[in-house]
């Protein structure tokens, strides 16, 4: 069975979505070749903090070599596709159409390709009337109704990281392994079409299925959860701690530990977790009367005794230094730089560089040639 070490990925990519899916193989083993247009992908001038290099990049690119080409001289094109009679994998997510006019598309390159996984990510499906809109990250977020169900009473927000991006990025990854696994047994390479919209709806299933089925809206309470209560950030006398209570049980918990008031778990206005939402309002201020006193300290004690879940409402800095966060070296420039690690390998001991534009340029041109 060939290993994730043997795999040679090419990948035409910019941004978010394909980048990470292209990571994680180059994290799992894979060698990972990067095609960027002369003067470098997208992502490269987003920003230079880190080291003069972006953040994106940064987070996106270790362990990759960065191939400068431009496809429409023939003689790159017919390089690429030396490189690519070698592949495993082919990763795109450019502007649809653009990999049929270079003579790229999946359908020509099955021809002769049969083994070949053959990526493509887009904003919308291709067999939608929204095919050829053009599509980011935050339009995403709002054209899927994440944005409606998320922020304030008063004002619906964007998601704080492109998750639409990032969750693409792993649905690529984990349909590219489906589909070596299934080489495996057939001999064939697979083409595979994944779009960001559905991404972000099928995320939206639950305030969906309230919609279609219930008439219900997903309203909007901030840091407070729609549906499961009390499930939210309370402040204390120096600073505030989430609590997540799942079921009455927990709940009953709760009113003793917490609250120090037994009577509330059969009150009929808070009994259930249907009541419990209900009469949030009053909940929330029976629940703040006792917070209020107590400092974070004493909160989180007796949250302990309970048995109940409860956070932090960290920060960045809180986060840069929280001992749960995993880091991984990376080089940029031969300068080490901290990065997080990734949650799917235990790579973190392993320095991995983050290429310079056009860094391998001569050796793959050797190579190929």
């Amino acid at each position: 069975m060939l290993s994730v070490e043997d795999l040679l990925v090419v990948s035409i990519e910019q941004a978010v979505a394909a980048p990470l899916c292209s990571m994680r193989l180059a994290d799992a083993g894979a060698r990972v070749i990067k095609i960027e247009p002369k003067g470098g992908e997208t992502a490269r001038r987003y920003d230079q903090d880190v080291m003069g290099e972006s953040a994106y990049f940064t987070a996106l690119n270790r362990g990759k070599e960065s191939l400068e080409l431009n496809l429409r001289d023939t003689d790159d094109l017919e390089l690429l596709k030396r490189i690519l009679s070698k592949a495993d994998v082919f990763i795109r997510n450019t502007a649809p159409g653009t990999m049929d006019r270079i003579g790229l598309g999946w359908k020509e390159l099955q021809k002769h390709l049969e083994r070949l996984v053959i990526v493509d990510i887009f904003g919308y499906g291709q067999d939608t009337k929204y095919k050829d809109m053009k599509a980011y990250d935050l339009l995403i977020q709002a054209e899927s109704g994440l944005c409606s169900v998320t922020g304030t009473k008063e004002q619906a927000v964007k998601v704080g990281v492109s998750i639409a991006d990032l969750g693409t990025g792993m649905n690529a990854y984990s349909a590219v392994l489906e589909a070596l696994i299934e080489r495996e047994k057939t001999g064939k390479g697979a083409h595979i079409e994944l779009a960001m919209f559905d991404t972000v709806a099928e995320w939206m299933s639950v305030p969906l299925l309230h919609f279609e089925y219930a008439n219900k809206l997903s309203e909007r309470h901030g840091m407070a959860h729609s549906s499961i209560y009390p499930y939210r950030p309370y402040s204390c006398s120096d600073g505030e701690i989430l609590v997540a209570v799942q079921n009455d049980e927990q709940w009953s918990k709760f009113c003793h530990y917490v609250l120090q008031q037994d009577t509330l778990a059969t009150d009929e206005r808070f009994s259930t977790n249907t009541a419990r939402v209900s009469n949030r309002n009053a909940l929330d201020k029976l629940i703040s009367d006792v917070t209020r006193m107590l400092t974070t300290l004493e909160f989180q004690l007796r949250l302990e005794d309970a048995g109940t879940a409860f956070g932090r409402v960290s920060n960045l800095g809180d986060l840069s230094t929280h001992p749960a966060l995993r880091r991984q070296s990376v080089v940029i420039d031969h300068q080490l730089v901290q990065a997080v690690a990734s949650p799917l390998c235990s790579s973190g001991k392993i320095v991995k560089k983050i290429p310079s534009l056009g860094e391998q340029n001569q050796s793959i041109r050797r190579e190929f040639a």
